[in-house]
């Protein structure tokens, strides 16, 4: 015999839905509303944009008078004397180049090192502590470093770092030149340093969150195949969160390349060239700082197109990453 079941009536106004819990409750919908936040999002997209026109804007028109005055020389002389207003960005622009890879050399490595011992290696009661002094680092202000840098590091980097480099590599044919002048602790080579602890922090940090987001089976499966540690990280984490190390590094480079205080501090601020690691140069953000609030109309333009020049790299360093990224994920889709 069917079993029966008690029916409830019906009408038009009635609504079922199996599993609603808001069943026979009409949902309000707020146009308005969502053409108000998409409004907004899009306003934000807008503002972002104009913001970035009006710089490069603004930075043309202001560097327009030393462009037309100096040309293309403007890359290929170094000489920089507003007396006469001559004036020519290559020192500068080399400076800052030379820092910042000899930032990115010192502290890629030390910055991989840090991320692979706090996920990989270091007990659980260290890890937090450590991360969280390495995080700190960041928080010092940029005018401390350099204070830092100038007083303490710089004559411990001239008696035991620059004095034995010199004497070992000074006289080589080929690199020679690099570690020639007096070791008075100030330079190029001391504000890479400089630079370079500066950004540890910055790339670690991002590092450590990218080697976490490792699924743990990968890991386990690898250690239980007999892989050691260094093999895991080789070939199962790198190749799993290299777009975030990538963008990691990247952050640091532009770091390295703004970096303002620190660096008026201990590279010497001389704008005449010269290719030692040792002797005193310039960088384009140290001149910027240096000579802005004192410069008449053509030296103002020189220094507006010093700053057109350093928003030139970071573009290149940016559009230089994304392509490396987009290379990598097209590499990733053709072997899958």
């Amino acid at each position: 015999m069917a079993a029966s079941y008690p029916t409830t009536p019906m009408n038009a106004n009635s609504k079922v839905a199996i599993g609603d819990p808001g069943a026979g409750q009409k949902r309000k919908h707020s146009p308005m509303g969502d053409l108000l936040f998409s409004g907004m999002a899009r306003m934000a997209a807008i503002i972002t944009l104009a913001t970035l026109a009006g710089i490069i804007i603004s930075l043309f028109i202001g560097a327009w008078p030393a462009i037309k005055a100096t040309g293309f020389g403007f890359f290929t002389s170094s000489t920089w004397n507003p007396t006469d207003d001559q004036y020519g960005g290559f020192s500068m622009i080399y400076g800052t180049l030379i820092t910042s890879i000899i930032a990115l050399l010192i502290a890629v490595p030390v910055s991989f090192g840090i991320a692979l011992f706090l996920t990989e290696l270091s007990p659980i009661w260290l890890r937090r502590p450590l991360a969280t002094a390495i995080e700190l680092l960041a928080a010092i202000p940029s005018i401390v470093y350099g204070m830092w840098g100038l007083l303490v590091f710089a004559p411990l980097l001239a008696q035991y770092v620059q004095t034995p480099l010199q004497n070992l590599f000074g006289n080589i044919p080929g690199i020679g030149f690099l570690f020639q002048g007096a070791p008075v602790g100030i330079g190029l080579l001391s504000a890479g340093v400089i630079l370079a602890i500066m950004i540890i922090p910055f790339i670690a940090s991002v590092m450590k969150d990218v080697f976490e987001i490792t699924p743990p089976m990968l890991k386990e499966s690898a250690y239980g195949i007999g892989c050691t540690t260094w093999e895991v990280v080789r070939n199962v984490v790198l190749p799993y969160t290299k777009a975030g190390v990538i963008g990691g590094i990247m952050l640091g480079l532009g770091r390295a390349l703004g970096e303002t205080m620190a660096v008026t501090f201990i590279v010497g601020n001389t704008s005449a060239f010269s290719s030692s690691l040792f002797a005193p140069a310039n960088t384009i953000t140290s001149v910027l700082a240096n000579e802005f609030a004192e410069a008449g109309p053509m030296h103002m333009s020189a220094l507006f197109y010093l700053g057109l020049v350093l928003f030139f790299i970071t573009f290149v360093v940016l559009a230089f990453s994304k392509m490396l990224l987009a290379q990598l994920a097209k590499g990733e889709g053709t072997r899958t």
